[in-house]
């Protein structure tokens, strides 16, 4: 399968009839289904959509036991530590569609770039860090990187690639009530923030974005990518791992929620518990849809994942 060369998202508000634009590999004949690996921007058929309403309805009860929950939100990051230390050695991944979805991020490794400095928050192994240093051009480009489990942040600083001059990795929980110590207030140009609004608990959300407001510039941008409701990880979902309305428990103990695109803009264009003004403008509200293959089996998994890109006012 050739690699894809284009972007799959799709602004939720576009209502235009113009496929040409969302992706590289457009199902246009059912019967050629098999044919690749992936599709991109598929449309979801009635029997599809009704599937995943039901799986959604019967997991939502009952709730996981309520004599079990607690341990899950006392002490997330230890079942992250537990994750890392099983995966270190096969955890990184190399995110090749950063530069095609984010190009925004790549542009501060530009050599005439001037000052840049982006914060890669639940950094896990690295995995957008060190990527964007090694194509850097930019000698004045500096890169944070944190995330609440310490076992990943070891990963970070053990790894070969880690080089204190141009990056600083350490433990720290986005929705914790303080910044970093090591990052001053409205000093950052971009946040990235990928796959870890979702492990946080809903009522972590806004400490969350006003930390991230906070550490930006004005103008300054975050670059978003979680799970979509009805995400095929969320109709895989066993009964009794459920948290709360489309938050979970996975079999390794961490917690995944499941966005729509319509929470997403609610909760960056809002004023905050204690604000009276938006604060991030909405650029992009996306939603990628993906038909992943297994030819061999002949089975169709359908991927939802939603994207953003939202500027600090």
């Amino acid at each position: 399968m050739k690699q894809k060369t284009s972007s799959s998202v799709i602004d939720v508000s576009d209502i235009s009839d113009d496929t040409a634009k969302f992706g590289s590999r457009l199902l246009k004949d059912e019967e050629s289904v098999f044919s690749q690996n992936a599709w991109d921007h598929v449309e979801w058929d009635e029997e599809q959509d009704q599937y995943a309403h039901e799986r959604v309805k019967k997991m939502n009860q009952p709730p996981l036991y309520d004599n079990g929950l607690e341990k899950y939100y006392a002490q997330p990051a230890e079942y992250w530590n537990q994750f890392y230390q099983k995966n270190e050695n096969r955890f990184f991944k190399d995110r090749h569609w950063l530069r095609i979805e984010f190009p925004e991020l790549f542009q501060t490794a530009d050599a005439n770039a001037g000052s840049k400095k982006v914060f890669e928050v639940g950094c896990g192994a690295g995995n957008t860090m060190f990527p964007l240093l090694e194509q850097s051009k930019n000698p004045n480009l500096f890169v944070y990187a944190a995330d609440y489990s310490s076992t990943a942040v070891q990963v970070v600083q053990n790894s070969d690639n880690y080089d204190t001059t141009r990056s600083l990795a350490f433990v720290w929980d986005l929705a914790s009530s303080e910044i970093p110590d090591s990052i001053q207030p409205g000093s950052l140009d971009i946040i990235v923030l990928i796959f870890v609004l979702s492990a946080l608990t809903p009522e972590q959300w806004d400490q969350a974005i006003t930390n991230m407001h906070k550490m930006l510039k004005p103008g300054g941008m975050v670059l978003f990518r979680d799970y979509g409701r009805h995400d095929l990880a969320q109709l895989r979902f066993k009964e009794k791992r459920l948290l709360k309305e489309n938050f979970y428990i996975r079999g390794d103990g961490t917690r995944v929620y499941f966005f729509t695109s319509e929470e997403v803009a609610a909760l960056f264009s809002s004023s905050g518990l204690h604000g009276t003004e938006p604060r991030f403008e909405v650029e992009q509200n996306a939603v990628d849809r993906r038909l992943i293959v297994n030819r061999g089996r002949k089975i169709k998994m359908y991927r939802v994942w939603l994207q953003g890109k939202f500027r600090k006012l």
